[in-house]
């Protein structure tokens, strides 16, 4: 297998790419090619013992940082890594693309430029994999499309369905719409039209679930707005930020606090290790004609290393084509003409 990896990606590019990467190649056995500014490439690649690793580099003369709006490198960045790597996967040169680059540019790049959209999709979908109690769960959409349409939510909830069996190895994912309660008929317009919609499908759809019930192992999909869903996420992850600063200043507040956080080290660990998203690495985008993963921009190695673990099970999962299949019933079905 042949992973495309964008060593241009993360906030200190082009060390934790390039040092995940080689984590990856080495504990996976697969092929990686960094595509990049390739001297920089080089001298990281330098830092470490790449015997017996299939690691390759591509150059790409241009550079897309965070800043950069999608229309903009769309027309004055065609040389980039994003281009570059996913027109490799488009090519049939690699398997996968990998990238903790600026996401609006991993979505316009993908949709409108490279790999495209597969046929029948209106929509893809950014999604996000948290932990839950153990069990991986996905969110979608998660921010690419704030104003949505149920039919698109439909297609969302297929995808994530398909991804979460085929790739998270969940046998009948279950899938929910995120509501503000449980019961049918709640929620807007929007949500209430999905929830309709998704009843006559075949998928293992259980309702809606309320966010508290989030956290809780209810559900393998959660479906949800774009707009909902990138609000959610950045609270998410800024209560779980703002808790562990709220223990270490709790713990550093007196002398006795500090010991008892000292002996409680060993637990701390384990809670951030259960909580920690960095273990999954990255989430797909869903519904274009290749395996995109996008990562954190702050990520470090091991993020690095798991975001090329869940672009290896997508690609062995064959998760496009079944996505492609799982689609095919809705041309039957009069809501989703």
């Amino acid at each position: 297998m042949r992973i495309v990896v964008d060593a241009m990606g993360s906030d200190k590019r082009p060390l934790p790419d390039v040092e995940g990467a080689i984590l990856a190649a080495r504990e996976y056995g697969v092929a990686i090619i960094l595509v990049g500014d390739k001297p920089r490439i080089r001298q990281a690649i330098n830092q470490h013992d790449t015997a017996g690793l299939t690691i390759e580099t591509r150059h790409a003369p241009e550079e897309i940082v965070m800043s950069d709006k999608p229309s903009h490198v769309m027309k004055s960045k065609p040389q980039s890594s994003m281009h570059i790597g996913m027109m490799m996967v488009k090519n049939g040169e690699a398997d996968a693309f990998v990238t903790m680059g600026n996401t609006g540019a991993v979505h316009a790049i993908a949709t409108l430029s490279t790999l495209r959209r597969i046929a029948g999709v209106k929509r893809p979908a950014l999604t996000a994999i948290y932990p839950v109690r153990g069990q991986e769960t996905i969110f979608l959409d998660v921010g690419a499309n704030a104003d949505s349409r149920a039919d698109w939510l439909e297609q969302f909830a297929i995808m994530g369905s398909v991804y979460a069996e085929r790739a998270l190895g969940r046998h009948k994912p279950r899938v929910a719409t995120l509501s503000n309660g449980e019961e049918e008929g709640k929620g807007n317009q929007l949500v209430r039209e999905v929830q309709e919609r998704l009843h006559a499908l075949t998928l293992n759809y259980i309702g809606h679930i309320e966010p508290k019930e989030i956290l809780e192992p209810r559900a393998d999909v959660i479906v949800m707005d774009g707009f909902v869903g990138n609000i959610f996420i950045k609270t998410f992850e800024a209560a779980i930020v703002y808790l562990g600063d709220v223990i270490r200043e709790e713990i550093r507040a007196n002398p006795v606090s500090t010991v008892g956080g000292v002996l409680s080290r060993g637990a701390f660990r384990r809670v951030r290790s259960r909580i920690d998203t960095r273990g999954v690495g990255g989430a797909p985008l869903l519904g274009v004609n290749g395996v995109v993963i996008k990562g954190h921009g702050s990520s470090d190695s091991f993020a690095v290393k798991n975001a090329i673990h869940q672009a290896i099970r997508a690609v062995q999962g064959n998760t496009v084509e079944e996505i492609r299949r799982g689609l095919e019933q809705l041309k039957t079905d009069p809501q989703g003409a």
